[in-house]
């Protein structure tokens, strides 16, 4: 791939993504990616095309970006498994391990870029802010 090769990193140092059903969550309302055998991250059940988990590795994707699960969670790195007007989604009692941070308030994302190694991302709640 075009975007991986050493002169394009050093170039873009960040490959990021963005996608709608998230690969990994921990919410508790019996979504795709609280299964072990996510669609989006192994692809067509028994077949496992079109997965995302193998191919955002294979090119080294550093940071993912996922929506449709209406609360902010973090993750730690992870690999295969191993490392709006609507409700908020509740999230199950005991996460998973490669669950960091969680919150069921509405709010937004901020991130820097700092330099090719490091960046921040600052989560920021809306809930109790005065409007």
């Amino acid at each position: 791939m075009e975007a991986t090769r050493p002169e394009r990193r050093r170039e873009r140092p960040w490959i990021i993504t963005m996608g709608h059903r998230p690969m990994y969550c921990s919410n508790n309302d019996r979504d795709d990616c609280t299964m072990n055998e996510s669609i989006v991250r192994k692809g067509i059940p028994l077949v496992h095309l079109y997965g995302l988990e193998d191919l955002f590795y294979k090119y080294g994707v550093d940071l993912e970006f996922w929506a449709h699960e209406h609360s902010y969670e973090r993750l730690w790195p992870v690999y295969d498994r191993k490392g709006c007007q609507e409700k908020l989604d509740p999230f199950v009692k005991n996460p998973s391990d490669w669950s960091a941070v969680r919150y069921s308030d509405y709010g937004y994302t901020l991130m820097t870029l700092h330099n090719k190694t490091h960046l921040t991302l600052q989560q920021f709640s809306v809930e109790n802010v005065s409007r």
